[in-house]
């Protein structure tokens, strides 16, 4: 028993430090995504990306130990959350395609702050000042970013906003549903929609890939496939007030890629914008630690990340 108790303070560090490990690999895996859309349409890449990174998913599907069907016991919300992924999907793609890395970033580190707005409606969270004003600040902060009538906004700015609403109404979705859901339900329709959408679109959109660019698209899935897994190793080695706040680490390899591969350094806007998106973020995980400010805490008990190949939302003990 003592020698658990003492690794206990150990397990804890190492939970932000692999979170830290996650996000830098996603942030790897959004700059494979930049270099391919360079050649190849958005679909394209989500197509092939997401057919090679299903079987990943099945093996992992097939040592679930939970009983039960793949029948949805939530179909409408089911539905809703599959929808919104699959065009979230197609939504960061394009942008992280299009934009700057660490502009792209900025906006989508809304999130959280629409997470938090869309928990009023669908979770009957109560949202105070505090809070309340933390996402007017955040949302401030998305405009700098963005900067209308200073700066000429682009169909890229308008997917990452999409991605953002998307990924927040995932993540509430789930934060509704999860507990009556298996996750192999949350998981599986999603990732079957988003190949047959895509698969729909591909003939259209198609053109020859060279077989270094499929192996990309390869690296793609199962550089996200690895980042999931390492979230999940991360929540169950501390808490997620620790941990959730390790998602803004991407804006400094955001940065650091942008830079070394696509000649990319993010204007004082950018870097304004996304310094007051981070501070409104943290300010909401902050609060929602308060056991009497928050019931449902949507921020902290979002798990993923809008990425094709993704695990849901659940309990870190899970």
């Amino acid at each position: 028993m003592s020698k658990e108790i003492s690794a206990l303070p150990v397990l804890r560090a190492a939970g932000p430090l692999i979170a830290l490990l996650a996000f830098a690999t996603y942030s790897t895996h959004d700059a494979v995504i930049k270099h391919l859309g360079a050649s190849y349409s958005v679909f394209q890449i989500l197509f092939f990306s997401s057919l090679m990174g299903f079987p990943l998913v099945v093996m992992m599907l097939l040592r679930d130990p939970e009983p039960g069907t793949l029948r949805p016991r939530h179909l409408g919300w089911s539905l809703a959350r599959t929808c919104s992924m699959v065009l979230g999907w197609a939504a960061v793609f394009y942008a992280f395609s299009v934009l700057p890395l660490a502009q792209t970033y900025a906006i989508l580190f809304a999130t959280p702050l629409l997470i938090t707005l869309f928990s009023i409606p669908v979770l009957g969270e109560r949202v105070g000042l505090h809070r309340g004003g933390a996402i007017l600040v955040g949302l401030v902060g998305v405009l700098i970013v963005l900067r209308p009538g200073g700066t000429d906004l682009s169909l890229g700015h308008a997917a990452a906003m999409l991605a953002a609403v998307c990924s927040a109404t995932s993540s509430v979705i789930v934060r509704r549903i999860g507990r009556d859901e298996r996750a192999a339900v949350l998981m599986i329709y999603p990732m079957l929609a988003g190949v047959l959408v895509m698969g729909t679109i591909l003939p259209f959109v198609y053109v020859p890939v060279e077989i270094v660019d499929f192996a990309a698209m390869g690296v793609v899935a199962g550089l996200a496939f690895v980042a999931a897994l390492l979230i999940i190793a991360a929540y169950r080695r501390a808490e997620a007030s620790v941990v959730a706040p390790m998602q803004y680490s991407q804006i400094l390899w955001a940065t650091l890629l942008g830079w070394a591969f696509f000649d990319e350094i993010p204007d004082g806007g950018t870097i304004l914008g996304a310094a007051v998106v981070i501070a409104s973020g943290l300010y909401i995980v902050f609060r929602e630690t308060r056991a009497d400010v928050s019931r449902h805490q949507p921020v902290l008990g979002t798990r993923t990340r809008i990425a094709p190949t993704t695990t849901p939302a659940g309990d870190p003990a899970e």
